[in-house]
């Protein structure tokens, strides 16, 4: 496998507002490092990766081409990134980036959704795809979802002794199988064929139609729902079960989740991340990640499951724990922050109180997912973690709780479930 394409789209993350309006969705920093990271860093280990493609409908800004240009570096492998013109779904942007894809000849290549988090268990599906199916067979990445969840993703009926896929609904309406599809992909170029029977099939539909609707092209096609749905049953398509963890990262309550388990990872992949109690540092309960620049006092007690960014002042008896602290805000004396996100830049008073609710899978069922929470339920704020965007301000002694806080805020007083525009 010489190439990997990692699917961002449109890079916005409606539902990772107000994080998403000042950086792009992919480049949110999770256990310390930007998202697209962890994907990246699992496709420089596989052996004879020439090249990476970033494949999406994000206009390129200057964050992005720095993050491009470091990993680059870090990683001594070519990473572009290819714009679509249009959104064209999960399978159209790399049926549009076909001849960029196969232009050194891949026998195989991979393609990730850039918002999943998992230990990327590459290698593993390279040798079951050799073991499995022949040479041109395809493999999903699949895990174990419980009944009721497994409903929100899309669902592999599977050959129990040979894993080949019989049957994939995206979505279901009714319980179809507790196997999920992860996202993660191992195709070779014949892929190519059966999108692009999708595609002339579309344009064939559209002469029919009246073109009513600009937004449908043609060239907009779905893995899942396109392609999978057909492929099932016919001895060219098989799923990769893994046991390592996995979800999704839609909204930003699941990105705190997303922290804990590559925190977690760190321990056989990355310990040089993780922080230590030292002589005259913090106290440092379970993973816990420190950006070196950050300036912390010995008397603040962190973790578990924090991460905290560059250049962030925090102060004495701050007490955080299962929180994301993003770059240069300043956590003042005695505060306290749990189940939140504080944004850049942002202020906590002293003696103020943030907290939110987790949104974390049930930690009895061992095969529970994250729930995507809607916003709102029953016209109330569904209780989830606290976020406060960038520059926002919490005055001494003040309590922010389940609420979602708009960038460049200065609070004068205490909320609770409150979107605060």
């Amino acid at each position: 496998v010489s190439h990997a394409m990692i699917l961002i789209g449109h890079g916005h993350g409606t539902r990772f507002r107000p994080l998403s309006f000042e950086v792009p969705k992919p480049l949110f920093p999770v256990a310390g490092v930007p998202m697209l990271q962890h994907h990246i860093e699992a496709c420089a280990k596989v052996p004879n990766m020439k090249e990476i493609l970033l494949i999406g409908f994000y206009q390129p800004n200057e964050e992005l081409n720095r993050f491009l240009l470091n990993a680059q570096q870090e990683f001594k492998i070519s990473i572009r990134y290819l714009q679509e013109y249009a959104a064209l779904g999960t399978g159209g942007g790399i049926y549009h980036f076909r001849d960029q894809i196969v232009s050194g000849s891949p026998e195989a290549f991979f393609v990730l959704n850039a918002d999943v988090c998992s230990a990327f268990p590459l290698t593993e599906m390279l040798s079951f795809q050799k073991e499995h199916g022949e040479p041109n067979s395809f493999v999903i990445l699949g895990t174990t979802a419980n009944r009721k969840q497994s409903m929100n993703y899309g669902c592999i009926v599977e050959h129990e002794e040979s894993n080949e896929v019989l049957h994939y609904v995206e979505k279901p309406s009714t319980f179809v199988s507790d196997i999920i599809n992860c996202g993660i992909y191992l195709f070779n170029p014949n892929i190519f064929q059966h999108i692009g029977a999708v595609f002339q099939k579309n344009q064939q539909d559209m002469l029919l139609e009246e073109p009513t609707n600009g937004w449908h092209r043609a060239e907009a096609i779905r893995l899942e729902q396109d392609i999978f749905t057909a492929l099932a049953g016919q001895g060219k398509l098989y799923v990769y079960k893994t046991l390592s963890f996995w979800s999704q990262i839609k909204s930003a309550g699941s990105a705190i989740y997303a922290s804990r388990l590559y925190l977690n990872q760190y321990h056989t992949t990355h310990p040089e991340r993780l922080a230590s109690n030292k002589e005259g540092g913090p106290k440092i309960t379970g993973n816990v990640y420190i950006h070196p620049t950050a300036n912390i006092d010995p008397t603040a007690v962190l973790g578990p499951n924090v991460s905290i960014g560059t250049g962030v002042t925090i102060g004495a008896g701050v007490r955080v724990r299962e929180s994301i602290i993003l770059h240069g805000a300043n956590l003042q004396d005695h505060c306290c922050v749990l189940n939140s996100i504080v944004g850049w830049d942002s202020t906590i008073g002293k003696w103020a109180r943030v907290e939110g609710t987790p949104s974390d899978p049930n930690p009895n069922d061992p095969y529970a997912k994250i729930d995507s929470e809607t916003l709102f339920r029953e016209g109330k704020l569904t209780p989830s973690i606290t976020i406060l965007g960038c520059n926002v301000t919490i005055p001494s002694e003040v309590i922010i709780l389940n609420s979602i806080v708009l960038p460049h805020k200065d609070l004068n007083r205490g909320f609770k479930n409150q979107i605060i525009l």
